[in-house]
């Protein structure tokens, strides 16, 4: 089943473009396709409207549960498949998930990163397959991430042309 098919089965709807709180532009690309590959920025929790998902604010470990902050990281992922869909025109262009580097806001003593970052490759695995969805990965804390949101995920993808 194609990945725009399985996306819609699922019942899973992507978020708008980024709208940054700040109210400035960004002086990168989204998604970047080089050759075969798509080299994907750091993406955040958003809302579907295209807002961060604010009411998921705070360390993993102190005022974020694991359990929400794996919930952030599969809103990463719906925001991350947006924008691919908006540069590729479709998510069916995918034809490997490379590589995936999880950040994580973790409070002091926090180590069950792989559990949060597993809310985001559950979520490519169920939309992509186990073939086209399986993936390297890196699930490191950091002490702080932008607007104080608890996920920030970036990735690589193999694309058809």
């Amino acid at each position: 089943m194609s990945a725009e098919s399985r996306l819609k089965e699922l019942g899973l709807v992507l978020p708008e473009p980024f709208r940054s709180p700040t109210g400035r532009p960004y002086p990168f690309r989204w998604v970047r396709v080089r050759g075969n590959r798509a080299y994907v920025s750091g993406h955040l929790p958003m809302e579907p409207e295209g807002g961060i998902a604010s009411a998921l604010v705070g360390k993993v470990g102190a005022e974020v549960s694991a359990q929400q902050g794996a919930e952030a990281a599969r809103m990463v992922a719906l925001a991350m498949l947006g924008s691919l869909r908006r540069e590729l025109g479709s998510l069916d262009r995918v034809t490997a998930w490379l590589r995936v580097l999880g950040m994580v806001n973790v409070a002091p003593g926090f180590r069950d990163l792989p559990q949060v970052v597993n809310g985001f490759s559950e979520l490519i695995l169920d939309v992509f397959g186990p073939e086209v969805g399986a993936h390297s990965r890196s699930a490191v804390g950091m002490a702080e991430l932008p607007f104080g949101l608890p996920v920030e995920v970036e990735a690589e993808v193999e694309i058809a042309p």
